[in-house]
Parts: structure tokens; C-alpha cells; sequence
């Protein structure tokens, strides 16, 4: 039976589309318990609708639905347990639907496809023969459900259809980078294959001449590319497009190129069989950046063969917004449109922290991933809606739809004008209490002159984006460089640097990490401590770029036990000796701290306190170590919740722990940027908060329509509930009455 089991699952989660896997499912379960008809019902808006059958009439398929108040089918979700009976007839629910044919059939077993708490469909089997099915029979099919309940939730093309006026067709995804827009869709067909078909020509002249012309406009894109980013002073991305460039040379790739199409082959198969040769040979390197390298091959290969097989795909109609289809986001494919073209993006693959979607939030576009089937739709020049803050894409909306959106759209700008307005304003409270606002950065586009009148200054510069833009490790001449940047950005305020923070959900691809369990793995100040050539680099290169000011806050991640605050101080102070004798002068040393995310530090403040300068929480991490929960796993993340009393007791014990031991503590994680959080926060005793840029003018004119006194009463409140559901609701009641609801929105 467990053979039976992976088998049947397997053919689901392979499947091309959601109905060939039901139309699988089906087939093989009415087989595998021989059984005379199994049929499988997918809940949609409170009712069961039949997806597929093998047993029951083909034209009930999407056409019949049963609201979940009616029938056995309907009993079965309500309940969310089975039922198994011999005589279906004579149960009270029983409702005969005529259009299905199921006249005949007496016994009946039928188990709900639960995921994630919901019930998202039902599967039955039905038999002639009157009789009970058995109990091996029902732990059977009861596991079946539990096994395809992720597979057929992934499947589901992740789309709605209302055929209501009001509801366009929609598809569900995952946010990457918030915002809504509407716009033209773009659909690039995916990767382009390097399984083309092998062809010879006969004109060898011609065909050079097309490759080159391939070649020549790649070259001058990435050129295009490489300089406007030179002139945004984003180092980060622009090694992005050199090391392309490079790759193009006719002493590297484009000469093999050329070679290819000497020997008579087509400008297509050159690119396809160098791209492969070399791919291959990369990839059987032991070394991890070498490896990685077949990923800078690839990107250029499919490059070359899209200007030689769709030249003209990426036509772009004056003044329209595009809303990009792909299967996977690249930086490269990302940054090849101006960026008030770009509105938007949707995609098959791709992750949260990939380079692409790092690269979208900063430019403030908006980003949805994991839109299974999304290419095979054909979305190409449709009129759609990317609402990324809910992970969803409209398409075709109706007028009604529309002008909602663009109202939605207008009412937000219009919104953020307000809370702009007063962002030259400090923030203080109603009764006169000082919070200090922050930005958390990482591209160093987004580090600009504005920065310092926008905020206090920086409380986080994620230095790991540097590195994770790279294909190597970058030097301590090139950190400098950044470094000397983002101080000078900031307009003499403070800057809170955070040492190397990577692994987890963070890996560099010329370095890669393989863990079980990475979250809990080798990462933040773990791997820095066992790699002090690197670590010694970016100490030096951050002591260096602030020798002439007094700017600089080092931060270490991750921290969890005092021998690694310990270690590192050692460290650092190497670090500085050196430079004190390779200069020839002095300097001071800059204030050091720890990111508090390991629940374990929560104890140990007193001591932490004789060893740093401050402590910025991490709510993200903390968030999620003490919940026990992974908020990158889709199976869990639902239960990640920085609302939870529990995660706000630890919160207001460190803040407390802090003052008593004169050790200033700030937020720097994404609770610090919701208005919610910020409250919380602030009736905590938090006077420090570092967020996003995007969120500075919200919080700040929040702040500035608050009060201490009234916030903490809130609070006491808050910490005496069960749930973050509960806490959210209090807060935003509290928001009504004082007519700020729409920033809580």
C-alpha cells in the first residue's frame, strides 16, 4: 500500500495542470482500491464544485456544485471527517443530483483534502455493491487526501474564476516586493531551452553575420546597463552586467560562439552546444564558485538565443506600463527596462531572497512568485492587475474593477503626499516623547543624499547584499569604496553597519551552504568567526571608510552565546592595529553591538551589556525562533505571527533589561515599520525603531498623533490576551476612535 500511496501522489505532483493531475488522481485511486467510481471535489467559495471523475457522468465535470449545506459530499467538508456507509441512501443528507448519473451507487466512503487547517476539497469512492468500506480501506484513502493536499494546493493554477461581472479571473501567488499596479502583461516564454534542434546551414557569412548582430546587441544592453547603474552610483548591480560583458569577449564565450557556427553549425545550435559543453564542464567542479559559474553561462546564452530566435519580443509601446510573465526573475532581465516602464512582475519560480527580488524592492517594484502554470495561460498583452500586497493577479478586470484600483491607487499616493509632508518633522508623541526613526538599506541605490533629512540616519546597512550581488567575494579595496559611499550618503549621521549575515535564506552562490536545517545552521556570526580572513577584510574595510568621521555602528548577527561577542572584539581590535600601523594614525573605535534574535541572549542582557555598546533586535528572527517556526515554509508560516503576547512579553523584557543596564536598544526588523508594531513598540519603551524607507513617513506621522501614556495602558491590555488576532484587533480599534485607521491599511 505504500508503494501504492507514493505512486499516486507522485503522478499528482507531476502532473502538467491541475486537471490532468485530478483526472490522474481519479483514474488511479478507483484502481488502486478497485472500487466502480472515485470522484474528486475542490471547494470554491463555500461550494464543493465536481473537478473530476471516473465513475460519475464527464459533462457534471465543472459544471455541478454542491453548497456545503447540502449532501453527503457537503457533510463531509462541514464535519472535516469522513463518512463511510454502506447504504448512502438512507442517510438524512443524502441528496440525489440526476446530472451525475450516480443512481446505481450504494456504498459510500468519502474523506475531506485538508491544508493547512481548511478543508480544499473532498474525495470519494463509491461502490454498487452495497457495503461498508473497511477500515483499511478508509485509513487509506484518509492518507491519500493528507498526502495530496499539498500537491493539488500547489496545482491549483492558483486561479479563481467568477464568471460575475464584479469578479475578474485572478491568480494567487507569493508576495516578493509589496505594491499594486495595473498594466500590460509581458509574457517572455520562460527560459529559452538549449535542447533546440541541431541544424547545419550552408551559408557560413551570413549566418556569422547573424550571430554577430546577436552578440553586438547583448553587448550594447549590458553596456547600456552597466553604465546607468555606474552613473546611480550602484556598484552592486553594475559587476553584475561587467561580468557579462566579459563573458562575451570573443576570447571567452563569443569566441566559442563563433567557432561553432565556422564548423557550419546554425547561430542558434553554436550558443546552444557552447552553452551546454561548458555548463557541464562547470558543473562537474569541485570548487563551489567555479560550479556556480555555469549560472553566468547560462543567463548569457539564453540572452544571445532570444535576440536570435524573438529579436523583437521585448517591444515595449510607448507609455505602457508592463507587468513582466516569466518563469523566474533575473537581475539582468529585470533591470532591461526603464523603470517607469516597469510596473510589475509575476513568476513561476523564484524566492523572497533572490537576487531579483532583492533588486525589485528596491526599486519599489512589485514582485509575486510561485504562480504556478502562470505561463501556460497566455496572459501576453492582456490588461492586468499585480495587487502584490495580497499576492494576486487580476486579469482582464472589468471597468467596475478598475477604476476601484485606480481609485485605490490614487487614494494611496494622495495618502503618502500627507504623511511625506510632515517628514521633515521630528517625531515626537503627543506628550512629548522623542522616537528616533531610522532606514534599513542594502543597494546602495537606495542610500541616497536624501537620506539623511528623511531619518535619524541608518540603523541597519545589510552589508551581505554587497556579496550577494557578486560572483565573488568582494575585496576589501572594493568594500571601502561602498562603505565610504553609504557614509557619506547619510549626511554625518549615524550608520549602523551589520557585519557578513548570510546562510539561512541567504546563501551566496559562489559560496554555497547545503544544510537540513539552515535557519539553524552556519550563518551570521557563525561563519564569519570560522572564516577571519574574510571577516578581517570587512572589519578593516568598514574602520577605514569611517577613520574621519564618528558615523560608524558595527552590528554582529546572530549572536548566540557571549564567547562569539567575545571572539569577535578580539577581532576587531586586530583589525584596528593593523590599520593603525599601515595608515600611521590613530582613530577612534566605533560603538559595537549585537543583533538580539537567539532567544537564549534574552537572559543573558546583564553580562551582554559589560561587552557591547547597544542591541538591536532582530524581530524576525526572534519572531520566529521562539515561535519554533520557519516563516520561509509555506506549511508554517501561517503560524509566524510577531503579534503573539508570547513574542511580545520578550520584547518588552529586553527593553526593560536594557534601560537597567543603561544599554540603548533598538528595533531594526519589519515590526518596527507596520504601524501596529510601532505602537507596541513605543508603549514598550523603544525610542530607537529602524525600517524600511517606504515605511519612514507613515510611521513618523503615526507617531506624531500618538501618546506614550495612552499606548502603554493599550499595551497592558495587549500582553493580558491569547492571541496576535486579538492583540491586532485592540490596537486597531484603538485606531478607529482616533481616526487612523487608514494607516493601518
Amino acid at each position: 500500500m505504500l508503494k501504492t500511496l507514493r505512486d499516486i501522489t507522485q503522478v499528482v505532483a507531476s502532473a502538467k495542470d491541475l486537471q490532468h493531475a485530478l483526472e490522474q488522481l481519479v483514474l488511479q485511486t478507483k484502481h488502486a482500491m478497485r472500487t466502480d467510481c472515485c470522484s474528486v471535489y475542490l471547494l470554491e467559495q463555500q461550494q464543493l464544485i465536481l473537478s473530476a471523475t471516473d465513475g460519475l457522468a464527464p459533462t457534471a465535470v465543472n459544471r455541478v456544485h454542491i453548497p456545503l449545506t447540502q449532501g453527503l459530499v457537503g457533510l463531509v467538508a462541514q464535519r472535516e471527517e469522513a463518512i463511510n456507509l454502506a447504504a448512502a441512501s438512507s442517510h438524512p443528507r443524502f441528496k440525489l443530483l440526476p446530472e451525475v448519473l450516480e443512481e446505481a451507487y450504494n456504498a459510500f466512503l468519502a474523506v475531506p483534502i485538508v491544508y493547512q487547517k481548511s478543508v480544499i476539497g473532498v474525495i470519494v469512492v463509491q461502490q454498487i455493491q452495497a457495503r461498508q468500506f473497511s477500515e483499511a480501506e478508509e485509513a487509506f484513502l484518509m492518507t491519500l487526501a493528507a498526502q495530496l493536499a499539498m500537491a493539488i494546493k500547489g496545482l491549483k493554477p492558483r486561479a479563481v474564476i467568477n464568471h460575475s461581472t464584479l469578479q475578474p479571473l485572478y491568480y494567487v501567488g507569493t508576495t516578493a516586493s509589496k505594491g499594486i499596479a495595473i498594466g500590460q502583461a509581458l509574457q517572455l516564454g520562460g527560459q529559452i531551452s538549449f535542447d533546440l534542434k541541431p541544424q547545419k546551414v550552408n551559408d557560413i557569412v551570413e549566418e556569422q553575420a547573424r550571430l554577430r548582430r546577436a552578440m553586438g546587441l547583448c553587448k550594447n544592453a549590458l553596456s547600456s546597463l552597466s553604465q546607468r547603474f555606474n552613473r546611480e552610483q550602484d556598484e552592486e548591480a553594475a559587476s553584475i552586467f561587467n561580468a557579462l560583458l566579459l563573458l562575451l569577449d570573443e576570447a571567452s564565450l563569443g569566441g566559442e560562439y563563433i567557432t561553432e557556427v565556422l564548423l557550419g553549425w546554425s547561430a542558434e545550435t553554436a550558443v546552444c552546444r557552447v552553452s551546454k559543453r561548458f555548463i557541464a564542464h562547470f558543473n562537474c567542479m569541485d570548487d563551489p564558485y567555479l560550479k556556480e559559474r555555469s549560472n553566468d553561462i547560462k543567463d548569457l546564452g539564453q540572452r544571445v538565443l532570444r535576440q536570435l530566435i524573438e529579436p523583437d519580443k521585448i517591444f515595449l509601446e510607448p507609455e505602457t506600463p508592463v507587468i513582466l510573465i516569466v518563469r523566474e526573475a533575473t537581475t539582468t532581465l529585470l533591470a532591461e527596462f526603464p523603470r517607469q516602464k516597469l510596473a510589475g512582475i509575476v513568476t513561476e519560480l523564484g524566492g523572497v531572497n533572490s537576487h531579483a527580488a532583492i533588486l525589485a524592492r528596491a526599486l519599489g517594484v512589485p514582485v509575486i512568485i510561485g504562480v504556478n502554470g502562470i505561463l501556460n495561460v497566455g496572459l501576453d498583452k492582456k490588461q492586468v492587475i499585480i495587487n502584490a500586497n495580497r499576492g494576486q493577479l487580476l486579469v482582464e478586470p472589468s471597468d467596475t474593477i478598475l477604476a476601484e484600483y485606480h481609485n485605490l491607487i490614487a487614494a494611496e499616493r494622495a495618502l503618502q503626499r500627507q504623511y511625506a509632508a510632515e517628514l521633515p518633522l521630528t517625531t515626537v508623541t503627543l506628550d512629548g516623547l522623542r522616537v528616533y526613526l531610522y532606514i534599513n538599506s542594502g543597494l546602495l541605490s537606495s542610500v541616497d543624499s536624501e537620506t539623511g533629512c528623511d531619518s535619524d540616519g541608518i540603523g541597519l546597512y545589510r552589508t551581505e547584499v554587497l556579496f550577494m550581488l557578486r560572483q565573488f567575494f568582494p575585496g576589501e579595496q572594493e568594500q571601502l569604496d561602498i562603505y565610504r559611499k553609504v557614509l557619506r550618503a547619510a549626511n554625518n549621521k549615524p550608520v549602523v553597519m551589520r557585519t557578513l549575515d548570510v546562510g539561512g535564506d541567504k546563501p551566496l552562490d559562489y559560496f554555497p551552504i547545503v544544510e537540513d536545517n539552515p535557519c539553524l545552521g552556519w550563518r551570521g556570526i557563525r561563519l564569519s568567526l570560522d572564516h577571519p580572513e574574510l571577516f578581517l577584510v570587512q572589519l578593516r574595510a568598514m574602520l577605514h571608510a569611517a577613520i574621519d568621521s564618528q558615523q560608524l555602528h558595527i552590528l554582529l548577527p546572530m549572536v548566540s552565546n557571549l564567547e562569539e561577542v567575545d571572539l569577535a572584539l578580539v577581532y576587531l581590535e586586530q583589525a584596528y592595529q593593523e590599520l593603525t600601523v599601515e595608515l600611521e594614525q590613530s582613530f577612534s573605535m566605533p560603538k559595537v553591538g549585537i543583533m538580539l534574535e537567539v532567544p537564549v541572549l534574552l537572559y543573558q542582557l546583564d553580562e551582554v551589556a559589560k561587552r557591547v555598546d547597544f542591541v538591536s533586535v532582530g524581530s524576525n528572527d526572534l519572531t520566529q525562533y521562539l515561535l519554533a517556526v520557519d516563516r520561509n515554509n509555506p506549511n508554517v508560516n501561517a503560524l509566524f505571527d510577531s503579534y503573539h503576547p508570547g513574542v511580545l512579553r520578550a520584547l518588552k523584557f529586553a527593553v526593560e533589561r536594557c534601560n537597567a543596564n543603561h544599554l540603548p536598544i533598538s528595533v531594526c526588523g519589519e515590526l518596527a515599520g507596520e504601524p501596529i508594531g510601532a505602537m507596541l513598540l513605543v508603549a514598550m519603551g523603544y525610542e530607537q525603531l529602524s525600517m524600511s524607507q517606504a515605511s519612514l513617513s507613515r510611521i513618523n506621522y503615526l507617531l506624531r498623533r500618538v501618546s506614550k501614556l495612552e499606548l502603554s495602558a493599550l499595551l497592558d491590555k495587549a500582553l493580558s490576551l491569547y492571541t496576535g488576532g486579538e492583540v491586532k484587533a485592540l490596537i486597531s480599534e484603538y485606531c478607529e476612535e482616533k481616526g487612523l485607521i487608514a494607516l493601518l491599511n
